[in-house]
């Protein structure tokens, strides 16, 4: 892995953060290159934004924060862009 890029910084050194469940309100730790994780309370699946990065358009991405990361990153960003694509537009 790269050790240059402070783009990826978080993904290649994580930290934890609490989050809570929407559906059972038990904080949880969540870690920063975790997209998501299943709470300890209820069990339910709990998504964390994944705000955009580097890693999205890099092409060193994969080599920068490792394959394994980088295929679950991308997955849950392609997911959460599904889902923002199918929320109805409210804007007026």
């Amino acid at each position: 892995m790269r050790e240059s890029c402070p783009g990826s910084r978080e993904i290649r050194t994580p930290y934890p953060e609490d989050i809570s469940c929407p559906f059972c309100y038990e904080k949880n730790e969540i870690w920063s290159d975790e997209p998501d994780m299943a709470c300890k309370e209820c069990g339910q699946i709990i998504t964390r934004d994944m705000l955009p990065s580097c890693i999205e358009w890099c092409p060193s991405a994969r080599e920068c924060v490792g394959q394994q990361k980088y295929m679950r990153i991308m997955k849950k960003r392609s997911q959460q862009q599904t889902e923002s694509s199918k929320s109805p537009d409210l804007s007026i």
